[in-house]
């Protein structure tokens, strides 16, 4: 049996229970108030526990997480009101990762697999726009055109806006205009530096699941505090992410301790103006992806910055300070307040705006599923290091990590682009044609789909890191259609 996570304390020890610890859960609390701490020691406690993890670090101080902590008057007097006769400074197993390629190792994924519904809230496209965009990935699958990187998507943009007459009895009306719009959308990526993440070779999720030598779940950590700047392709990202290991992962039922718990921080960025058709969605992935064993934290500033579908899924709850300056956030501390299953002892909405920082009211769910009473508790002081590490001790994690030259070079095989070029330097004037037979899966395709290899280690060729980027591109459907990107499956489009 594993050993329960002690996260917290009040007159006994709050465990979080790694068998609920896919039932998922809520940190929140106003700035500065110690949600960063509060998610390092949950981090830690998961990774100790053999659970891999998943982190956005927005702030930049969320790597220290790799290094031993040191001694301070603080911890101290912590360690002493909990009695915590076992604390000893230790660091967690860390991959860094990084759109930019700048601090980790970088992350791509191929347009086709992030597809068009995403692209669309990418973009800020309306409804028409969001259509056309469609038609464009259709029009792509059915003539075997890979839609890999950005050239590629613009390629095929262009393509269809220039034959845009001739697609129409199929597809039907292809705007200008829209087209138009999209190709703006998509300069205004590029100049946020979004296209880093379209490309190959696409992550492996895979990757993320490791665990080091003693059995203790890698810590991945995603530099996001240059990503935040463009905080619609921080919220794309890791919905993204999200999605692809709902659709990926097999079905565990209830295992006794989670494969990933993946933090999603900033958590009102994903819920902000986000269409119904994308929330209803997410608000299924969340209920489903704990039966693939993966637990989902949203860290906020206000619960209420959650919607109420997703909120009643989060079991296991830290809950900060809150102010309440206005009437409108004491309506908003109520709600919070509401939120928890009530101890009789503890006004819990007074108790939200007293708080001091490192304190916070918890309640963790027991062995059958329910609620714990909530309590008012100081949380265990993290037994790594506070604050960020150096760029030499990055750089050196970089170069020992078990990814160090996977995914640092890219690869721009034969696509859309490359396709739609040739075509134009041979004077073809005429649109691809939606009959045009596409490309058959070879042997080795075959063979690769049916290995089992998680692909994607050090010791990898470049050949055979390509081989499985593409296979992951081209998945069941080889020589019919493209993968359809996120949430594509859950829409009852064509997927793996």
């Amino acid at each position: 049996m594993i050993e329960p996570l002690l996260i917290a304390q009040s007159s006994h020890p709050l465990y979080l229970l790694p068998g609920m610890a896919n039932r998922h859960g809520l940190v929140a609390g106003a700035t500065g108030t110690g949600k960063t701490v509060t998610l390092q020691v949950m981090a830690e406690s998961f990774s100790r526990a053999g659970v891999p993890v998943f982190a956005a670090d927005v702030k930049g101080d969320l790597s220290g997480i790799s290094q031993p902590g040191t001694d301070n008057p603080k911890i101290a007097d912590r360690v002493k009101k909990l009695k915590l006769a076992d604390f000893s400074f230790a660091g967690r197993p860390v991959t860094f990762w990084d759109v930019f390629g700048e601090q980790g190792h970088p992350v791509r994924a191929t347009v086709s697999e992030m597809g068009p519904l995403l692209f669309s809230r990418l973009l800020n496209l309306n409804d028409t726009q969001a259509g056309v965009l469609t038609l464009v990935f259709k029009i792509a699958d059915d003539n075997g055109l890979l839609l890999l990187d950005f050239k590629d998507l613009q390629a095929m943009l262009q393509h269809v806006g220039e034959h845009s007459a001739d697609f129409q009895t199929q597809y039907g009306n292809i705007s200008a205009a829209s087209i138009g719009a999209i190709q703006r959308g998509l300069i205004e990526i590029q100049q946020q530096g979004g296209e880093k993440f379209f490309g190959e070779p696409a992550l492996n999720l895979d990757d993320l699941m490791q665990t080091d030598s003693n059995g203790h779940g890698v810590v991945n950590i995603l530099a996001a505090d240059k990503l935040i700047r463009a905080p619609k392709i921080y919220a794309t990202f890791l919905l993204w992410m999200l999605t692809e290991l709902f659709e990926k992962l097999p079905e565990v039922g209830d295992p006794e301790k989670p494969k990933l718990v993946f933090f999603f921080d900033e958590a009102h960025l994903l819920f902000s103006d986000l269409p119904k058709i994308i929330q209803d969605k997410v608000v299924q992935i969340v209920r489903l992806i704990r039966s693939k064993g993966v637990g989902v934290y949203f860290v906020t500033q206000n619960p209420l910055d959650v919607p109420e579908e997703v909120l009643g899924q989060l079991g296991n709850r830290v809950q900060h300070a809150l102010r309440a300056f206005t009437p409108k956030d004491q309506k908003a501390v109520k709600a919070a307040a509401d939120t928890f299953r009530t101890n009789p002892k503890l006004d819990v909405a007074k108790c939200i705006t007293e708080l001091e920082v490192g304190e916070a009211l918890v309640s963790f769910l027991d062995e059958k599923g329910t609620p714990g009473v909530v309590e008012r508790a100081l949380v265990c002081p993290p037994r790594s290091q506070i604050g960020p590490i150096t760029l030499e001790q990055r750089q050196q994690i970089m170069r020992d990590s078990l990814v160090a030259g996977v995914y640092e070079n890219v690869v721009d095989r034969e696509s859309a682009y490359e396709l739609l070029k040739a075509r134009a330097a041979q004077g073809g004037a005429q649109p691809v044609s939606a009959q045009q037979p596409a490309p058959k899966a070879t042997t080795w395709y075959s063979d690769l789909l049916g290995s089992g290899s998680s692909g994607g280690r050090r010791g990898d060729s470049l050949a055979e890191t390509m081989a499985k980027s593409a296979a992951r591109t081209l998945g069941s459907t080889v020589g019919r259609q493209i993968v359809r990107g996120l949430l594509g499956s859950l829409l009852g489009g064509s997927r793996r």
